[in-house]
């Protein structure tokens, strides 16, 4: 039987998000329940609740940061149980039958994976995410949260932690490599964490100083401001690796200068708009421009269990639900240090 539970949702692009209630369906074969204890905040749900990606759908519900308990669990369910704390990040279903699926990589499902909320499922009906106290779930698609973990500092593993995990294991972040992390915000913190902890000498690149101790606090061994002219000049072909996390279109050509020849710029971030880009600038030096998103399954629980190892939980600021309006200003005016996470006993 479908339940009603109380969420914050948008109800149409643009407009501020209020209480409201939202339809789970009942608990299946092989579906959690999951009393959701804290939800991050992620630009992304600032781009999906104002169509900055494409028409949305409305009432719509954010929230792919996920941390909670299983309350309830379906008959055929193996991989979890009553009381186990668990993570939902930013999909919840794929075909699972793809080649990309098959990998593992369900994150890059070739015929679309089911997203976390602004999406629909196969029965047509759209999801809705974690601005809710509950949400059911596949338990495929449930992560382990180890206890090493506080639940609050978890949640934003879930995409942020991920997100830069994937690409920094992908092009082989560690000693001896020099790894830059574009923008010191909610995905670029996490980036200099999990990449000091791989063993790489870490370089932050942001627009100016004013977080750089916090950067040298988190991690970085040198921090850079790129309103500075000579910083171009200066770091010319010195990374093996630049992972950038910024939302606003890059000066591609520049940043490929710092990269070193056969390294490669990853971009995490997604900004709105369509970008340029000059191929000499990859041609001299056979050097990569390249996307990463998120990472599959078996990779999103090696990320936890790997920050669990090393004391990475994200550096967060809690808030009340009813407070996700003005969080989500202060977002957009890089106002957060690192995390707005919300505390979903307040909604």
């Amino acid at each position: 039987m479908t339940t009603n539970v109380s969420a914050y949702a948008a109800p149409a692009a643009h407009a501020p998000l209020e209480r409201t209630t939202v339809p789970r369906r009942p608990v299946g074969e092989h579906d959690v329940l999951i009393e959701i204890k804290y939800a991050g905040i992620c630009h992304s749900d600032i781009h999906q609740a104002r169509d900055g990606w494409g028409e949305g759908i409305f009432p719509m519900v954010p929230g792919h940061e996920i941390a909670g308990i299983v309350t309830e669990v379906g008959p055929g369910v193996t991989r979890h149980q009553v009381g186990d704390r668990v993570g939902v990040g930013c999909f919840v279903d794929s075909c699972r039958e793809c080649e990309s699926c098959l990998r593992g990589q369900e994150q890059f499902c070739l015929k679309g994976g089911t997203g976390t909320y602004n999406a629909l499922d196969k029965n047509g009906e759209p999801t809705y995410g974690g601005y809710s106290t509950h949400i059911v779930v596949d338990e495929h698609f449930t992560l382990r949260i180890p206890e090493g973990l506080a639940l609050d500092e978890a949640a934003p593993l879930l995409c942020a932690g991920i997100t830069l995990y994937s690409p920094l294991k992908h092009w082989n972040a560690g000693p001896g490599k020099k790894v830059a992390i574009v923008g010191l915000g909610g995905l670029g913190h996490m980036g200099v964490k999990i990449a000091h902890a791989l063993g790489a000498e870490v370089t932050v690149l942001s627009q100016s100083l004013k977080k750089q101790e916090d950067g040298l606090k988190l991690g970085a061994d040198h921090y850079h401001a790129t309103s500075d002219p000579d910083t171009f000049t200066e770091l010319a072909g010195t990374f093996d690796l630049i992972v950038s996390t910024v939302s606003a279109p890059l000066d591609f050509g520049a940043y490929l200068s710092l990269v070193k020849t056969d390294g490669a710029l990853v971009n995490v971030g997604a900004p709105e708009e369509p970008v340029s880009l000059n191929l000499f600038s990859l041609i001299g030096g056979r050097k990569t421009l390249a996307g990463s998103m998120i990472g599959g399954i078996a990779e999103t629980q090696e990320m936890l269990d790997f920050c669990a190892e090393h004391g990475l939980g994200a550096e967060i600021e809690l808030i009340r639900a009813d407070q996700v309006n003005e969080a989500y200003e202060r977002v957009l005016a890089s106002d957060v240090r690192y995390r707005f996470v919300i505390d979903a006993s307040t909604i």
